[in-house]
This record gives C-alpha cells, sequence and structure tokens, in this order.
C-alpha cells in the first residue's frame, strides 16, 4: 500500500473540514445569515471574530451558511452532470454508429460555445433560482462529462473481457453495470474531483456577477461581491470569503492529484 503523502492529507483535511461546515454551517451559526448585529464593515471583536459585512451582518455566521449554499449548488450541479454524462457517452460508445456520430455532433456543438456566455443567456432568459441555476449548470457540463465517460469506455469495449461478454449474449445494460462502470471508476472519481473545482469556481464566478445564488442566501461568491469595496479601506472582509473558496480548491486539487498519481503508479506496476 502507498504511503499517503501529506499533501493529501492537507487536501482531506480541507476537504473533512469544509464537508462539516456544509452540513452543519447553519447550526454552528451564532447568528442568522440575515441579521443586522453590528454597524458595517466593523472589525473583529469578542463574539464577532471576523467582524462585519457591509450591511453590519456578523461575517462568520454568514461564511458558516454560504458554506452550505456554496458546495451544496456546485455538489448538485456536478452530481446531475455525472448523472446525464456517463449513462449518454457509455450508450453511444456501445452503440457507436449513428447513435454515437448523433450524440458526439450534439456534444460539440453545445461545446463550441463559451459556458460562460451559455450559462449568462440561459440565466438571464429565465432567471437565477436555484433549480435552474443547478440544472443549466449540469447539462453544459455534462457535455465534458460524457466525452471522457465515451473515451473510457470506448477504451473498455474493445477489452477481450468484453468481447467475451458480448459472444455470451450480455445485453446493453449488463455491459455497461458489470463490465465499462467498474472499469471506469478510477479516472470518473479523479474527474468528479476536477469538475467539481471547475464547477465550484464557476458558481462563484456566476455570484460575483449577479447571476449566481440570490439574496437571502448567503454565498461566498456574492460575499465577495458585496464586499469588495472594503479593499478600498483596507479591511479584510472581502478577503474571508475569497480564502473560503481557494481552500475548498486547493483540498480538492491537493486530493485529486494524489489519487492520479497513484493510479498512475499501479498502472506502471501493473505493465
Amino acid at each position: 500500500m502507498n504511503r499517503i503523502p501529506l499533501t493529501a492529507w492537507i487536501g482531506l483535511f480541507l476537504i473533512g473540514l469544509n464537508l462539516v461546515l456544509f452540513l452543519f454551517g447553519p447550526l454552528l451559526a451564532p447568528f442568522g445569515q440575515e441579521e443586522i448585529v453590528g454597524a458595517p464593515f466593523d472589525g473583529p471583536m469578542p463574539g464577532h471574530w471576523l467582524g462585519f459585512d457591509q450591511n453590519g451582518r456578523d461575517m462568520l455566521s454568514r461564511l458558516l451558511y454560504g458554506a452550505q449554499m456554496s458546495i451544496g449548488v456546485s455538489l448538485g450541479a456536478v452530481v446531475l452532470s455525472f448523472s446525464i454524462g456517463i449513462p449518454l457517452g457509455f450508450f453511444a460508445a456501445i452503440r457507436g454508429g449513428w447513435v454515437d456520430l448523433a450524440l458526439s455532433r450534439l456534444v460539440d456543438t453545445v461545446m463550441s460555445i463559451p459556458v460562460l456566455i451559455s450559462a449568462l443567456v440561459v440565466l438571464q432568459a429565465l432567471g437565477s433560482s436555484l433549480p435552474v441555476l443547478i440544472v443549466t449548470i449540469a447539462c453544459l457540463d455534462s457535455t465534458r462529462v460524457f466525452r471522457l465517460a465515451r473515451l473510457v469506455a470506448q477504451g473498455i469495449n474493445v477489452m477481450e473481457y468484453a468481447e467475451v461478454a458480448r459472444l455470451r449474449g450480455e445485453g446493453l445494460w449488463w455491459m455497461i453495470r458489470k463490465e465499462i462502470l467498474p472499469n471506469a471508476l478510477p479516472p470518473l472519481v479523479a474527474e468528479f474531483g476536477m469538475r467539481f473545482c471547475f464547477t465550484f469556481l464557476f458558481v462563484a464566478g456566476l455570484s460575483y456577477l449577479g447571476l449566481g445564488v440570490q439574496p437571502p442566501f448567503a454565498d461566498w461568491g456574492g460575499m465577495v461581491r458585496d464586499n469588495q469595496q472594503g479593499i478600498l479601506y483596507g479591511l479584510y472582509a472581502p478577503l474571508f470569503p475569497a480564502a473560503a473558496i481557494a481552500l475548498v480548491t486547493i483540498g480538492v486539487n491537493l486530493v485529486v492529484d494524489w489519487m492520479l498519481a497513484g493510479r498512475t503508479i499501479v498502472q506502471g506496476d501493473n505493465r
């Protein structure tokens, strides 16, 4: 068994910490996310360890509430994108022919338009409610998942054990569940971490532009936007949510790098 490096332990710690904040953040928050308890941009003091935001709300409480919203929206979008992209990618790889051609060209068409532009058009037209936000990001991101799932499945589909299964007369869904999916899990799990990072930053960017998570919900990207004027006065208010975004991204990337490095070593040993 390979020894887990220090960087991976740091990543696991950051992921675990943010998972706790995601699950229990609102319960740990000393004040409500919209409760005004001080003066705007007041500094840290006992009971308010991170100071106040632009409206006089407790910054620590806002961060704890924002963890659930920022991570939850991103996680929901990634799970939905994988639920769409993986089955379609596997289906296209196994069926081949016109099915593969039609799905691949549709995906190429969607991917030819920059993701940010597509998201802005949809959100401007349909609004920025949480269901619309999650579904929009998931549909756009599922194209990337589709391409990876299709590529991996095509490689597995030509293996000897897959050929034997087809000669036995196994059906499409049996092939997907028993042959394709188990052997495709390692790259897909690593891709899940990478896609979560991209989606997490994308949601934060949309919130910063005012098209992501909407008030009264606290969101880290929106908190950076709301408190950005504090930078002009040498205040730290916008740096706290920015640091939270960075720590989540760093933690996931460290773990993904460790998983990819371990998979490369295992493949090299197998050769």
